[in-house]
């Protein structure tokens, strides 16, 4: 797995997305929509994908020793390394913004563990969609990137929106009690984020088998 993970990030990453996973520091940033930053995470993928048609990828890869599943599983990894180290970026930034005593952030909900947990879930059914929509031809990266921004939009909205409901605010709260709250939505976001994205795998190896390179 590390030798098509390495294949990924040398041959196919396109350089503006390894940009974007460094993003995560947008959460030191006093009055910021910092669900944005799942958009970015979101991006990232989409952009390699379309690199990759344009470079023929997918054709190169299957002069290689590799089948047809290892190529999806190759794109899998990337794509959770771009998302998992984006988040994982952010953790010490998150830190900082409370050591500094900045005020809650205004516009929505604030780096908590009920916001990972949720970003988890943004990135989960964001990737089911696109993955399993694009190995349905291999190349059409922009309808599949059209179709999972839906839910992804949404899904960013509802959770920007949540501190603003007075039953939720404890969301956006760091007291100690409150985050004890917020571990189960962290938890069940890393449960959604491997299961959606173990199916999506599985759904694009079946399609992708029927593909004609």
């Amino acid at each position: 797995m590390t030798t098509l993970l390495y294949k990924e990030i040398r041959l196919a990453a396109h350089p503006t997305s390894i940009v974007f996973i460094f993003l995560g520091c947008l959460v030191l940033v006093p009055a910021y929509p910092y669900s944005v930053i799942f958009m970015f995470g979101c991006l990232a993928p989409y952009i390699t994908f379309l690199n990759a048609r344009e470079t023929n990828d997918a054709w190169y890869t299957a002069i290689l020793p590799v089948t047809k599943r290892e190529s999806v599983l190759g794109k899998c990894l990337l794509i959770a390394s771009f998302q998992l180290f984006q988040l994982l970026f952010s953790i010490p930034f998150a830190f900082l913004r409370s050591a500094l005593n900045i005020e809650n952030n205004p516009v929505g909900l604030d780096a908590t563990l009920a916001w990972y947990g949720l970003g988890l879930t943004v990135y989960a059914v964001f990737d089911f969609v696109f993955i399993s929509s694009f190995y349905k031809s291999g190349y059409k990266a922009g309808k599949a990137f059209l179709l999972a921004s839906i839910p992804m939009v949404l899904l960013i909205l509802m959770v920007e929106a949540m501190p603003h409901i007075p039953a939720l605010t404890w969301l956006d709260s760091y007291q100690p009690k409150h985050l004890l709250m917020q571990l189960p939505i962290l938890a069940a976001g890393f449960i959604c984020y491997a299961a959606l994205l173990l199916f999506a795998y599985r759904i694009s190896v079946k399609r992708f088998n029927k593909v004609d390179l």
